[in-house]
């Protein structure tokens, strides 16, 4: 038998091993990336379906659904967003503590919003004789604008018409029933009611269908107020017959239903009429012009005896003189921004300051640090504040020097431009004082009515100083 050599070569038996292994693990790779891609293709089919379907049709929605309940069980996300509104948080400038309160058969509250009258008297000096001296607190969520105005001492101060139930509930149901199908009379019927009577035909607080069309789901504007309002303000602009259901754009809307209330408004006439004041345009000194040639007040100050006015949360307007309307960024872009839920781009419905929600409501388009963005807007708040004290000052001072003129025999005719300083000083400071932003939604334009207002405080009384006061 022939002899294997001692220096032949073995076969490699480890290095086949070694190949056969590599061979088995790029095999093995191959399928799960196959797999992946799958996957992958699935998940993608899968999202885009959804996308395709939104919701699903739990239930059947129609123009008489007021219920929100109904509408979050074909919209659970938005309707959870919704329920949030009943959280409390207070950021420096805004927002509400919850306050326990011990419930009355008057005041069922067993929790309320901190008294602005208690954090700042001088409020109190410029409300004199006018309900808003007795009670008023800081605002609290969506979801207790109904109650809250239910409950509010200034029910028991003052006859309120049904008109103030148009922002504080979810009417447009009511609105339809009242008017037998015409929302426009059922507005006109309710106005017209006392406040306790016309309670009794709402339900809810604002609510879904408020502002969706529950066939398309498309943003549309119910409240008559503004259909008017928005009417007038475009007519003063030379477009005429505007109807902001037809003609308004998507993103005019994203801020139009939230302008449905946030606004300045009065109520005209023994009709009680609810009439957004927008016939000369948006800014503090149109809408000023127009209560004046109107002959409007809202009451005879207690300790001046001048006709002032009330404003009430302009939002709307003060928001139009500012950066991001000139932007084109809308109300719900900061207050109810997008976000992601699966496949889903949807609004957050917890309706909120932009300062609790700062990633998506601030920083989609200001790259910088939580941090950062949040001392930016306070640094505006704080500046108009400290404008706002100088202002209120001011006013307070000619307050009481009118009361001290009047007291001493002055005649009306000799304090009536001291009053009409009273007033024009006393609106302007209320306007950004009623406005919920602390100066944020237009910073300079809040700077500048607060210096006109200390600037006609002054003028006021400088005009009793020439009367020999």
């Amino acid at each position: 038998m022939a002899q294997i050599p001692d220096n032949a070569s073995l076969p490699d038996n480890p290095q086949r091993s070694y190949r056969i292994l590599l061979i088995l693990i790029t095999v093995l790779v191959a399928a799960l990336v196959a797999a992946g891609g799958v996957a992958l293709l699935v998940n993608i089919l899968e999202r885009k379906q959804e996308a395709k379907n939104p919701f699903y049709r739990v239930v059947e929605l129609t123009d008489e659904t007021e219920d929100p309940a109904l509408w979050g069980k074909n919209f659970p996300m938005q309707y959870d967003g919704y329920l949030r509104t009943v959280d409390q948080v207070r950021t420096r400038f805004g927002g509400s503590e919850a306050l326990p309160r011990t419930p009355t058969d008057v005041d069922p509250r067993s929790v309320v919003a901190q008294s602005r009258l208690e954090e700042d008297p001088r409020l109190k000096i410029m409300w004199a004789g006018y309900a808003f001296s007795r009670d008023f607190r800081e605002d609290r969520g969506h979801a207790y604008m109904l109650e809250d105005q239910t409950y509010t001492e200034r029910q028991r101060v003052a006859s309120q018409p049904g008109t103030c139930l148009h922002c504080h509930a979810s009417v447009y149901v009511p609105y339809k029933r009242l008017g037998d199908g015409d929302l426009i009379k059922g507005f006109e019927k309710m106005n017209q009611m006392p406040y306790p009577e016309a309670r009794k035909l709402v339900k809810h607080p604002v609510a879904c269908i408020d502002c969706h069309a529950p066939d398309t789901l498309q943003l549309r504007v119910t409240r008559p107020g503004f259909i008017e309002g928005i009417r007038l303000l475009k007519a003063s602009q030379g477009i005429k017959d505007y109807d902001v259901n037809t003609m308004a754009t998507r993103q005019e809307m994203r801020t139009f239903v939230c302008g449905q209330c946030h606004v300045e408004y009065y109520f005209k006439g023994p009709e009680k009429r609810l009439v957004y004041p927008w016939a000369r345009g948006l800014k503090v000194e149109e809408i000023l012009a127009y209560y004046d040639e109107e002959k409007v007040k809202d009451w005879i100050h207690a300790d001046t005896g001048a006709e002032v006015l009330k404003a009430q949360h302009p939002e709307f307007e003060m928001w139009n003189q500012g950066i991001h309307a000139r932007s084109g960024v809308a109300c719900a872009d900061c207050h109810m921004p997008y976000k992601r839920e699966g496949a889903m781009k949807i609004s957050d419905h917890h309706v909120r300051s932009p300062l609790l929600n700062i990633p998506r409501a601030c920083q989609t388009c200001h790259k910088w640090s939580e941090a950062e963005l949040k001392a930016r807007v306070e640094t505006i708040q704080e500046r108009t504040f400290q404008m706002r004290n100088l202002a209120m000052d001011a006013l307070v001072d000619l307050i009481g020097d009118i009361k001290t003129a009047r007291m001493s025999g002055k005649s009306d005719a000799e304090l009536g431009v001291a009053r009409d300083f009273q007033r024009k000083a006393q609106f302007l400071l209320d306007f950004v004082e009623a406005e919920n932003s602390t100066g944020f939604h237009a910073p300079q334009e809040a700077v500048r009515i607060l210096g006109k207002s200390i600037n006609f405080s002054r003028q006021g009384q400088i005009a009793l100083r020439d009367l020999g006061h």
